[in-house]
């Protein structure tokens, strides 16, 4: 299963604009400080694969400087064979972007700015079924689900993927295929108006945010959404670390693009590492904005915690564009990369050997 099906969309209306590589600029040139590099890679792993496939597989990315794997499946042979061949095994978690709960609650799920619940209108994808953040019993669902992950001995800790409200504006790569100009906010993208948001906002600015004729240029019901995410990540967090286990997350490539696209401010989590998706493709820009992406959020995480470049290998048209992409990566203060897609291709692991041993 594709991590997104928005990638396919994205990879191909990449390729249809004809990114190119003008040059060589890089960000910055200046070293950051010593530090110890952690590289990861995000799978899905296959259930067909056998011990010594495995074995195999895993002992050749840590040669070739892989750290951790974040697994979007729980498949305890995957996670002990990594494991033993040097690597860390994180469970990759679907956070409020999930489903199962359709039939069962369908109150726990978010509304739009025009009343519509993505029970009945997912946005954008069917897939897209968004909880409400605000709801205590969402939050107590996902503590659930974090405790249920770091209590196996074989799981490392936990990362957080769609850890924000839906997209109120698309990479700008995918506006084409969506059919939508997205140069101002959509009220069907804008989540989450329902009567629990509602309720909560009003008892903590004692403002109606039904009366509010911009909604989208409020600053205090950005915040109040902001806060939701945050004070839900830092739950998860205390629970992971209650455990002593890790505790990451994949995130928006830049914090102004994070909290203006999904509101999403994850410079304020209480996480061990961060794994922005700088995915230069989606936004039409070329490699050399990795560094840009990766030079703000060190800007604001002011060391709080790590952050690992998430690569998104389709939008490289060739191993010079990755070398360059890990290179700019590096020089401007990330901890190390983060792939997605693509990793058994030799040339790859080659190409991250070299840079990180």
């Amino acid at each position: 299963m594709n991590k997104r099906e928005f990638i396919k969309a994205g990879l191909l209306a990449g390729a249809a604009t004809g990114l190119s590589l003008k040059g060589k600029a890089e960000v910055s040139l200046a070293a950051p400080k010593k530090h110890k590099l952690k590289n990861w890679v995000w799978i899905n792993p296959n259930l067909k694969d056998t011990q010594d496939e495995l074995n195999i597989r895993y002992a050749g990315y840590k040669a070739a400087g892989i750290s951790a794997i974040l697994f979007e499946n729980d498949s305890e042979i995957h996670f002990r064979t990594a494991k033993a061949n040097g690597l860390e095994a994180h469970r990759w978690m679907w956070t409020f972007n999930r489903a199962e709960l359709l039939k069962i609650h369908p109150e726990w799920y978010s509304k739009n700015r025009n009343g519509e619940s993505c029970v009945d209108h997912p946005p954008y994808v069917d897939y897209y079924r968004w909880l409400c953040p605000s709801r205590p019993e969402v939050q107590q669902y996902l503590e659930q689900q974090v405790t249920d992950i770091i209590n196996k001995d074989y799981i490392d800790g936990v990362h957080l993927d769609y850890v924000r409200y839906c997209d109120v504006i698309l990479p700008v790569n995918l506006w084409s295929h969506y059919n939508l100009d997205q140069t101002k906010e959509l009220p069907a993208y804008d989540f989450c108006y329902c009567e629990v948001c509602q309720a909560h906002f009003k008892d903590q600015y004692d403002i109606d945010v039904t009366t509010l004729q911009y909604p989208d240029a409020s600053l205090s019901w950005r915040l109040f959404r902001y806060g939701n995410i945050t004070r839900v990540v830092n739950s998860l967090a205390d629970i992971a670390h209650k455990k002593n286990k890790v505790i990451t997350a994949a995130v928006f490539p830049t914090p102004e693009v994070a909290r203006r696209n999904v509101r999403q401010d994850w410079t304020n989590w209480n996480l061990d590492g961060i794994c922005p998706m700088i995915y230069h493709g989606f936004y039409n820009e070329q490699v050399s904005w990795i560094g840009y992406a990766v030079k703000e959020g060190t800007h604001f995480l002011a060391g709080k915690f790590p952050l690992y470049a998430g690569l998104y290998l389709p939008n490289f048209k060739n191993d010079d564009e990755i070398r360059q992409g890990i290179q700019v990566a590096l020089k401007n203060g990330a901890h190390g990369v983060s792939f997605f897609g693509g990793i058994d291709n030799n040339n790859v692991l080659s190409i991250l050997k070299e840079e990180t041993i």
